[in-house]
């Protein structure tokens, strides 16, 4: 397997690999309806969250379509937080390369600033060592809480595709933010 990528430290938060002891806290907030409102899937079962987990801990980062996916906790104490992930882009195999980051968090790790600061250290990683071009976020309209994350960042709205996914019984629109390389160090 090829090496990993780890985003630096920030202030507060430590990101890292997952590991098989990730399990139990995964699955308490994956499980939730509220979690999964803004996803693409529905609360995720016991069996689920195990198969994501073990996805995650086996997981390389060297070719399009790999998935860097992080756990957040707290730098001063252990305790789960949420994910936070960065993709390749297939069909972007040669460099440079475009990406995209998404990131759930626990009701715990939820209106602390936590989702932007993790995300600023994976962009960091992603424009830095890894060379990325391009990162995009896709998000359902309504998840207020990660527009503000995306915005912050100084991710630009790039697209408002109006009712593009029949989701869980409903149209819902989606939001495309993104960053240039150029734009993030700027910024």
């Amino acid at each position: 397997m090829a090496e990993f990528p780890l985003p630096p430290a920030t202030q507060r938060l430590r990101l890292r690999r997952f590991t098989a002891a990730d399990l139990d806290p995964f699955f308490a907030y994956q499980s939730l309806p509220d979690t999964a409102r803004y996803l693409l899937n529905e609360p995720r079962s016991y069996t689920e969250c195990m198969a994501r987990i073990a996805m995650y801990v086996d997981a390389g980062f060297s070719k399009p379509g790999d998935w860097a996916a992080f756990a957040i906790e707290a730098a001063d104490k252990p305790g789960f937080l949420g994910e936070i992930a960065l993709k390749w882009d297939l069909g972007a195999d040669k460099e440079p390369k475009t990406g995209e980051i998404g990131w759930t968090l626990t009701p715990a790790g939820r209106g602390n600033g936590y989702a932007t600061e993790a995300a600023a250290a994976v962009l960091d990683l992603a424009f830095g060592q890894l060379n990325f071009h391009r990162v995009q976020a896709r998000l359902d309209e309504r998840n207020t809480a990660s527009t503000a994350v995306c915005e912050r960042l100084g991710m630009l709205r790039e697209a408002r595709l109006a009712e593009n996914y029949f989701l869980k019984g409903e149209w819902t629109t989606e939001l495309i933010y993104a960053v240039l390389a150029r734009d993030w160090k700027a910024h």
